[in-house]
């Protein structure tokens, strides 16, 4: 089973020269996997269900996208478990004057199937047929790793991170942690959510690159756009009339990119009862871009204690992680 859309990139989609958002991407890509995730987990007797998000695996931006080019989304399902589904999407962008396309992203997604009746419960996923049982067996690998990593993250991720307001800004020396973390406050409306009334997991990651960018631009004062995504993971659903609180913070500067930490922070607010809670994570990768579009050097992060140094290591050896897996990567191409 496999589904693909089309839309042309308008004004509204781009920054202020041209280039795409990638979290308008982002966006689109969980669309077309939302789409197809519901029409499987709905192919079989019983519960009427919609698929929900739950983790993105790391997303690579490999070519900027364009104000007036068509992007072609295509999403496939590789691997179902009893209760989830991973679904991989391809990115094509189209120069429609030109006619010339190019890839520019590819994804893996995973998807949770809930109840339209009984919206806490989680229904049967069918089976897909194997055109091997080798694709099974990896299919079966990367379930159990993600689910591992989710469990891993949000354990890792149960602090808050309280909005920044502009004033400090004024009191912070510029290319610290301080001087670019910024923060956006979100209320969750109709058209934010799915049939269930919770939010769509497009909806937030547009929110999470958004502010990732603010924070970018801030310590570079150039043109950014995001490079990759790590894992995003969606430890616990948000429901309509929340209002959330998407954070981002610089956490680590090579000298051509710039990781950012966005964390997204859920407070039910006609639930009074109800405490805000850590919804969502990842780290994102920004690049800056001269006016040929070509790479500009980052600014060194400057660090301010204990704290600072602790997130700048981790996101180091994160950076020469993900850099020795695509020369792997690389190597095994050619």
């Amino acid at each position: 089973m496999s589904v693909t859309t089309a839309r042309i990139m308008r004004p509204d989609d781009a920054n202020i020269v041209g280039n795409v958002h990638g979290g308008t991407i982002l966006k689109m890509i969980e669309e077309a996997g939302c789409i197809i995730g519901t029409r499987h987990c709905n192919t079989q007797p019983g519960d009427r269900c919609a698929a929900q998000l739950a983790r993105v695996e790391r997303t690579d931006f490999l070519y900027p996208m364009f104000i007036g080019e068509v992007a072609h989304v295509s999403a496939e399902i590789t691997y179902t478990s009893n209760h989830s589904v991973e679904v991989q999407v391809q990115v094509m962008s189209e120069n429609i004057l030109t006619g010339s396309m190019k890839m520019t992203n590819r994804a893996t997604l995973w998807y949770v199937p809930f109840s339209l009746k009984d919206v806490g419960k989680v229904t049967e996923v069918p089976p897909i047929k194997y055109a091997n049982p080798e694709q099974e067996e990896e299919g079966k690998k990367r379930y159990e790793a993600q689910k591992m990593e989710r469990l891993e993250t949000k354990e890792r991720n149960g602090e808050q991170l309280m909005p920044v307001s502009a004033p400090d800004r004024a009191s912070k020396e510029p290319y610290t942690v301080g001087f670019s973390q910024s923060s956006l406050i979100h209320l969750v409306g109709p058209s934010d959510c799915t049939l269930h009334g919770f939010v769509r997991g497009g909806v937030t990651m547009k929110l999470m690159d958004e502010v990732a960018g603010i924070v970018a631009a801030r310590h570079c004062k150039t043109n950014i756009v995001t490079a990759s995504v790590d894992a995003i993971n969606f430890h616990r659903k948000i429901m309509k009339g929340c209002v959330v609180t998407v954070s981002g913070r610089a956490t680590f500067t090579s000298n051509k990119s710039m990781e950012i930490e966005v964390f997204v922070d859920a407070d039910p607010l006609i639930e009074a009862e109800k405490e805000k809670y850590r919804a969502v994570t990842a780290f994102f990768t920004y690049i800056s871009l001269d006016k040929e579009n070509k790479p500009l050097p980052i600014p060194a992060l400057k660090l301010e204690g204990e704290e600072d140094q602790k997130h700048f290591e981790e996101g180091k050896a994160r950076y020469l992680q993900n850099k020795a897996k695509r020369l792997a990567d690389k190597q095994r191409q050619q």
